[in-house]
């Protein structure tokens, strides 16, 4: 069964705020993301419940997400500059 990308709200407003060649790339990966989630994690963060986040950075900018195995679902919280 496919995943399904869900994208927050905010993380939809960066993206639209990104020159075009910029969210070319970052919509390129988040499409690798959702085929393989397990394959793009550069590193993991705890959210405030202790749940961990996974982190991918692309083009300077980097991809919290989790993926959500009993509905299959790759839940992208926010997207941002890489520190």
């Amino acid at each position: 069964m496919k995943w399904r990308l869900l994208l927050d709200l905010d993380a939809l407003e960066f993206l639209a705020s990104l020159t075009a060649a910029e969210e070319r790339a970052l919509r390129v990966r988040l499409r690798q993301i959702q085929e393989w989630p397990d394959r793009f994690c550069d590193f993991e963060e705890a959210d405030e419940r202790g749940r961990l986040l996974e982190v991918n950075v692309c083009s300077g900018f980097e991809i919290v997400y989790w993926a959500d195995l009993a509905d299959r679902h790759i839940k992208v919280l926010r997207i941002g500059p890489a520190d």
